[in-house]
């Protein structure tokens, strides 16, 4: 766990929680995408909702790491955390710009997804640094599938989202094969049925509200 005094850690944890949940998100790359273009009303609708989903995995994704650096037991691994946390930052941003370039607001329970994720996340790194490792390999595998099916589902013509989920999803892999470099250990089955039944939970219930 990081040194220092536990008010401080509780200080740090509430300001990076409000800004990815409140702030507006700032990225440090510039979106991976063509121009936006009109869609017709139908598309804008699916792609919205597909973007309002993602959007509200970033803010989930965002917890997760922030969760697991505050416990993380070497600096090695608090420091690979961290930096898949800042590019994550980026995919915040662009799927925030996005919804509004779509006319659609986010989840409005962005605030459970942060809170729910932060605790797994924690929950996950106090049992150990290959275990937490292990943890980001599987999800981000899971995310890559779900980004997958995303890319599927996008209208044709919405060339400016598809950018950006093909963008996520790289930078998901190389996070994934990251925590496996670095010792992540592997889940058992159950472990990672369960983060399937979770993860459906949130993108089926942030999809509408």
């Amino acid at each position: 766990m990081e040194s220092g005094r536990p008010l401080d850690f509780a200080v740090v944890a509430l300001d990076r929680a409000l800004r990815a949940v409140f702030a507006p998100a700032r990225g440090t790359r510039a979106p991976p995408a063509p121009p936006a273009a009109a869609l017709p009303e139908s598309e804008r609708r699916t792609s919205a909702a597909l973007m309002r989903v993602n959007h509200a995995g970033e803010v989930a994704a965002q917890a997760l790491y922030h969760g697991q650096a505050l416990v993380a037991r070497s600096p090695a691994t608090r420091e690979l955390l961290r930096k898949a946390a800042r590019e994550e930052s980026d995919h915040l941003a662009w799927c925030e710009l996005r919804l509004k370039e779509l006319a659609a607001r986010p989840s409005l329970l962005n605030p459970l997804w942060y809170a729910g994720s932060f605790a797994i996340g924690a929950a996950a790194a106090l049992m150990g640094d290959r275990t937490s490792l292990g943890f980001v390999t599987e999800t981000e595998r899971q995310v890559e599938g779900h980004l997958g099916r995303h890319l599927d589902r996008l209208p044709a013509s919405d060339s400016r989202s598809r950018a950006i989920l093909e963008a996520m999803r790289a930078d998901e892999i190389a996070h994934g094969a990251a925590a496996q470099a670095a010792g992540g250990a592997e889940l058992p089955a159950p472990v990672r049925a369960l983060m399937r039944h979770t993860a459906r939970v949130m993108t089926g219930t942030a999809y509408w509200v």
